[in-house]
């Protein structure tokens, strides 16, 4: 691959499994330095930490555990990963929860820890990382929304309401930073092929006595007109493109990769 972030530091958060650690082993393997962030079972995080680290050129990759629902982890994550990696020149802010329930049972605890992971946390680390990119002049934000960043669905009032948050917040930040080299842009994925997203489809078969494929074509990506998921790589693609050379003139897109689903 080229190397076309060679030189280049990378925090993203939540990157310790799916579109996060797809994002961090592509952008390790375009050249730059990634920290990764994120929740799992100790064999898990060391198994991404050596295989982004392997794509940089060897040993582990970087890792902060912070704990995104916490604004002093959140600060203290940024502060570590420019001690670590010299700068924070590009981050991302992927980490993210889900909980499913009307709204009038929806606990108030699950309000708050999604609110808190999927919305204040970006805001946090885009607060602490940003002085370093205005003193650098140089920088890329990418914060991953989701197609509920644009449209919703039912039972799902806190992830809707915190990735419409998303694009908004990127929308203000994009403006405060348009005069300088530094971008902001939200990407919106639909349903991505990932562990959790796949573990839906066998209880949606049984539920609707369908056939596994039917459940996923016709239940689960029921508003995704393409019928199929969208691969990791194709987000992590799409963030390269945003870091890379040539995309300077995107700032604060919503940046749709939902096989068709909000084009309805």
């Amino acid at each position: 691959m080229e190397k076309i972030l060679s030189g280049r530091t990378v925090l993203i958060t939540g990157s310790t499994s799916g579109i996060g650690h797809g994002m961090a082993l592509l952008m390790a393997q375009a050249g730059a330095k990634v920290m990764l962030n994120g929740f799992g079972k100790p064999e898990e995080i060391a198994a991404a930490r050596a295989e982004v680290g392997a794509a940089m050129g060897g040993g582990d990759a970087p890792y902060s555990g912070a704990d995104m629902s916490k604004p002093d982890e959140v600060r203290a994550m940024v502060a570590d990963a420019e001690k670590t990696l010299g700068a924070v020149d590009i981050l991302v802010n992927n980490a993210g929860i889900q909980f499913v329930s009307p709204v009038e049972e929806f606990p108030d605890a699950k309000w708050d820890a999604i609110i808190a992971i999927n919305l204040s946390s970006a805001f946090h680390a885009i607060k602490a990382a940003l002085p370093g990119m205005r003193k650098r002049n140089q920088g890329r934000i990418i914060n991953i929304a989701s197609a509920h960043g644009l449209v919703a669905s039912p039972f799902k009032v806190a992830y809707v309401a915190a990735k419409h948050g998303i694009v908004g917040m990127t929308k203000v930040v994009a403006i405060e930073v348009a005069k300088t080299p530094i971008t902001c842009n939200a990407i919106c994925p639909g349903f991505v092929r990932t562990p959790l997203a796949e573990a839906q489809v066998k209880p949606l078969a049984e539920k609707h006595g369908v056939s596994e494929e039917v459940a996923l074509t016709d239940y689960l990506l029921e508003k995704q007109p393409s019928k199929r998921w969208i691969e990791v790589e194709e987000v992590a693609r799409m963030a390269l493109w945003l870091c890379g050379p040539g995309s300077g003139g995107v700032n604060g897109a919503a940046l749709s990769v939902d096989g068709g689903w909000t084009a309805a």
